[in-house]
């Protein structure tokens, strides 16, 4: 088949228009490169830097028109920026290896080099999808000089004030001011509760209470507790934590009332002390003999804070909280002695008392908090103060057995695994019942484990022959 006229005459069009293009691009090309060794051989580089400069300016603010950039300042009307603090303790965990410019130091309270934050280099955060620029900015500040004497006037010291500056894009302004930064101080406080030293406040003979560093070494991982109970006490104060809608939700006062007891020098205080360390409360140590009367004891609950343990040691100790006998038919051979006992139980505070901010009225003041009583006897106690809502889980701590043992091995002696008298210890154990704190004195005579062990079954055996 023969081509047309007409799809040469197409194809010649085609080639000339492409050969058109071409040649007028050669010419602009040209053009360009004339214009530019004219306008650098005529114009001075200081006046190209300046113009070059100016538009860069000026393109680059239109794009940064859509940016927010917030002022997070030290001090806000005087008083120290909770805000500027949690961006301070937030940034340095955002830190990665890639960043060249930091501060590095060692401060009291801190095993570690702890680092900051550094003026020279942006920290890039990301959040909901969103990537969000921090900077810190540095500035000195002279104070105003000291006029007092006008021939010298004397100069006072510099001092250096910081702010940080977030910047991002506009349209994420509502997500950055509703959510981000409530995430950055929920972040900071969590980071504080893990940092922050534990007090033990005891209600001292002002009447009032005082406190002192929490520094018993106890934790749940050196504690000599069978490792089911060990896990059932921590899966439940985690349970409580994490439950504060729920308490709300059902109408409870966000509490939670542990009672501990067994035989003395089975762990009790220990067993306290590592609740504190995993919970990062305060404790508070009642002594209910130093309470007069019902006022007192609910106004010395109420000095409590938040986030805090209360202990009260040795509940059996008191009467006022035994075991109440039936009421007998009043007489006038026992009045007298009837109305003294009445006079004295007016004196205290009374057993009523003691529930009412347990589960009653004044329960409701203050919130997460843990109520912890200990006993060696728990049958004395009044069964009224048992019930759950006022002592909801009772944790009984017995005498030491071969799963609490090995913990004991391990932190005293460094024995970790099996040992050849481990398994002639666990049935020496399992005959006969002796505390914690015995094997532990034990374990200690003998720097040797193998001669601490050798010395802790004729311990045993001994025990074994008196029992």
């Amino acid at each position: 088949m023969r081509p047309s006229v007409g799809s040469f005459s197409s194809s010649f069009t085609n080639v000339r228009s492409a050969s058109s293009w071409f040649e007028l691009y050669a010419a602009f090309s040209t053009f360009i490169m004339l214009l530019r060794s004219a306008i650098n051989e005529l114009i001075p580089q200081q006046v190209r830097s300046f113009v070059h400069s100016k538009l860069k300016a000026f393109f680059s603010n239109r794009q940064k028109s859509n940016v927010v950039s917030l002022q997070v300042t030290e001090l806000w009307d005087g008083h120290t920026n909770q805000l500027f603090q949690a961006v301070q303790e937030y940034l340095p965990a955002r830190i990665t290896h890639s960043y060249k410019s930091l501060k590095v130091g060692k401060i009291s309270k801190h095993k570690n080099i702890v680092m900051a934050v550094d003026g020279n280099q942006n920290v890039v955060d990301e959040f909901e999808g969103i990537k969000l620029k921090w900077k810190l900015v540095e500035q000195n500040s002279q104070k105003e000089s000291d006029d007092r004497d006008p021939i010298r006037p004397r100069k006072l010291p510099s001092f250096q004030r910081e702010s940080f500056t977030l910047t991002f894009d506009e349209k994420h302004r509502d997500v950055v001011m509703n959510k981000y930064l409530v995430h950055v101080l929920n972040e900071y406080q969590e980071m504080q509760a893990k940092q922050r030293t534990i007090k033990i406040h005891s209600f001292g003979g002002g009447r009032c209470w005082q406190k002192s560093d929490l520094t018993h070494p106890a934790s749940f991982q050196s504690l000599a507790l069978d490792p089911e109970q060990k896990q059932g006490i921590i899966d439940d104060l985690d349970r409580f934590l994490r439950r504060k809608e729920l308490y709300k939700k059902v109408g409870k006062p966000w509490k939670r009332g542990y009672l501990l007891y067994g035989p003395p020098g089975t762990g009790k205080s220990s067993l306290i002390a590592a609740m504190a360390d995993h919970l990062k409360f305060d404790v508070y140590d009642l002594e209910l003999t130093s309470v007069f009367s019902n006022s007192d004891l609910m106004r010395t609950l109420k000095e409590t804070a938040n986030r805090s343990i209360i202990v009260i040691e040795d509940i059996d100790c008191n009467r006022e909280v035994h075991v109440r006998p039936k009421p007998k038919d009043f007489s006038d051979s026992d009045s007298d002695d009837d109305h003294k006992h009445v006079m004295i139980k007016t004196s205290r505070f009374t057993l009523s008392g003691l529930l009412n901010y347990m589960d009653g009225l004044w329960s409701s003041g203050g919130e997460e908090r843990i109520l912890i009583f200990t006993t060696n006897h728990r049958e004395r106690i009044d069964p009224a103060l048992l019930r759950p809502g006022r002592m909801d889980m009772h944790i009984h701590l017995s005498f030491l057995r071969s799963k609490a043992f090995r913990i004991l091995a391990s932190n005293y002696l460094g024995v970790e695994g099996d040992h050849p008298l481990f398994e002639q210890i666990d049935d020496l154990l399992e005959k006969i019942d002796v505390t914690p704190a015995v094997v532990a004195e034990q374990l200690m005579r003998h720097e040797d484990p193998d001669v601490c062990l050798e010395a802790l079954v004729q311990f045993l055996k001994q025990k074994a022959k008196e029992a």
